[in-house]
């Protein structure tokens, strides 16, 4: 398998607006980020996939862009930036760029132009539909509720946005969007950036047909065959591949919502010829994300195995992994997978790190999950800030069909907003966030659960990373290495080897609370097994090693 950097690298994704505000109005920024660059260097991470500071009206929170050429004010400005980047590459840190091309904001020059007039040379730079009897073009409901067509009385026509009505999506059929976005992106190449996370990536080709879809319990038609990796997604990636990606050194990543394994090794082929890899969403949709977001289901282990083996399995030697279990659109995996109480939380996200970065694909740690930042006990709806969250509460509120407090429990355990609220640096006011009124809330764990502590402590959450980190430097078994899953039926023990040459690693994962008795799998010889990390300080090694609560333990063992 051909070695590049980006596969042996690790990823830190940064949410500006909550990472660090060096100006004291309540919002991270750019100067922010730079402050913090050392201790990033210290973590050992090697990229940083920073969300959109572009301009933008922040209807979704920088996800709907009206420049994509100019910073956010509340971000700081473009010189501001370039010194991020110069400071970043200074201590061998790598910048990817959120790009957000399969919408814009509706207050982008585009947009203005477009929904001015039918003649408007900007017109075929969305997708424009004639009503169907006073309704919308087709059945489609939008990610954040409601329709995916607004009328717009200007032109008495409808315009299609698959998510925030104020979120426009580009009409990838005209050539000249392609070229506009092909552009920008070269732009930004040429300012020295090191790649690009897509947005949602998988959704810019639409079935021309624009036909109505399965009738979902929203009342709404589901877009999903006809948007999710459309008719000519690929052969978009290929020209936005040799128009400018080949150009470049860089980190692809494509955001793929619908992705089946059998996409993927299109999208994240190993020819080089669209994307590096992709997000995948299938474990993450394990907790009846796929069908219903809105529950408090816990994961089911075997199912979890079942899948992140199908795409270890399924990539290896074909396409590339990513690896993750938070980002800005998730909430915190401690909470969710682990265990957030206090006598386990630090094992449990010890547990899932170890889980995690001992797989094949490029790893992504979300700020905080170095330090296992918790989900957020907000109190009220009026706490939350991301529009997802507060149209789905009024929307199944409103219409009865979930009850306002069954609601409330919801949005505390899934919603984006668990993710994104301040990172906690120390345990003075706002978590050494901000000297001003913090834009959301600061989990109120912030006084126990901070940076500052855990750099003073070696067995803490962020030292145990900083390791994880190492070994993948250290061991190309880690980054190269085949995989297999042991014990797949078992409901408590995640087990799986890997393999490289003469070398084998063996990774056992207690899931549960409870001790686990796990037997060796055969070749397997207690005095030929290097412990390369765990999350207790000693473990025993035996024919039948017992697992604590939530213990972690990876072995090593060289071919005779």
């Amino acid at each position: 398998m051909e070695k590049t950097w980006w596969k042996e690298s690790v990823v830190y994704q940064i949410y500006p607006r909550s990472f660090r505000d060096s100006n004291g109005d309540g919002i991270g920024d750019l100067n922010g980020i730079t402050e913090k660059l050392d201790y990033l260097k210290e973590l050992g991470i090697d990229v940083i996939w920073l969300s959109p500071v572009y301009e933008s009206p922040n209807d979704d929170n920088g996800y709907d862009i009206s420049n994509y050429q100019g910073i956010m004010k509340e971000f700081g400005t473009m010189e501001d930036y370039d010194r991020m980047l110069a400071a970043a590459h200074e201590r061998g840190i790598r910048i990817v760029m959120d790009l957000v091309v399969n919408h814009t904001s509706d207050e982008h020059p585009w947009f203005v132009e477009s929904r001015s007039s039918k003649d408007s040379p900007y017109r075929d730079y969305y997708i424009w539909k004639e009503g169907k009897e006073g309704q919308a073009p087709n059945n489609w409901g939008s990610c954040f509720g409601g329709s995916a067509w607004n009328y717009d009385e200007t032109t008495d026509m409808y315009y299609l946005h698959m998510f925030s009505r104020k979120q426009p999506d580009l009409n990838w059929e005209n050539e000249k969007v392609r070229q506009d976005v092909f552009a920008m992106m070269d732009w930004w190449c040429q300012k020295g950036i090191d790649g690009f996370r897509m947005d949602v990536i998988s959704m810019i080709s639409k079935d021309p047909a624009f036909p109505d879809g399965e009738v979902k319990e929203t009342g709404y038609g589901d877009y999903g065959p006809y948007v999710c990796n459309g008719p000519r997604v690929h052969e978009y990636l290929r020209e936005m591949n040799q128009k400018v990606l080949s150009r470049y050194d860089l980190l692809t990543v494509g955001e793929c919502a619908g992705v089946t394994v059998k996409e993927a090794r299109k999208y994240a082929s190993l020819d080089g010829s669209e994307l590096n890899m992709v997000f995948q969403f299938e474990h993450m949709n394990l907790d009846g994300g796929e069908t219903f977001k809105w529950n408090d289901r816990k994961m089911n282990l075997v199912e979890l195995k079942e899948t992140l083996s199908k795409w270890q399995r399924e990539l290896h030697g074909r396409a590339w992994n990513s690896l993750y279990w938070c980002n800005h659109d998730q909430p915190r995996i401690v909470s969710r997978l682990g265990d957030d109480r206090e006598a386990y939380r630090e094992l449990s996200a010890k547990m899932l790190a170890t889980c995690l970065h001992m797989m094949q694909g490029t790893p992504y740690v979300y700020q905080g999950e170095e330090l296992g930042m918790t989900n957020v006990p907000f109190p009220s709806l009026e706490e939350f800030r991301d529009i997802e969250s507060i149209n789905a509460y009024h929307e199944y509120t409103e219409s009865g069909q979930i009850k306002p407090e069954d609601m409330m429990r919801y949005l505390r355990y899934k919603s984006r907003d668990n993710s994104r609220t301040p990172m906690q640096w120390d345990d003075s006011p706002n978590a050494g966030f901000s000297t001003g009124e913090p834009w959301i809330m600061v989990n109120p764990n912030y006084k126990e659960i901070n940076a500052k502590e855990q750099l003073s402590r070696e067995d803490s959450v962020f030292h145990y990373y900083q390791k994880l980190i190492r070994l993948r430097k250290e061991y190309a078994i880690i980054v190269y290495g085949s995989y297999e899953l042991l014990l797949p039926e078992d409901p408590d023990l995640y087990v799986y080897t890997r393999q490289l040459e003469g070398q084998k690693l063996l990774v056992i994962c207690n899931f549960r609370e409870e001790e686990k008795v796990c037997s060796l799998p055969a070749g397997w010889e207690p005095e030929r097994m290097e412990r390369l990390i765990g999350n207790y300080a000693e473990t025993e090694v035996s024919r039948s090693p017992r697992l604590r609560p939530y213990e972690a333990v990876v072995y090593c063992m060289e071919k005779r």
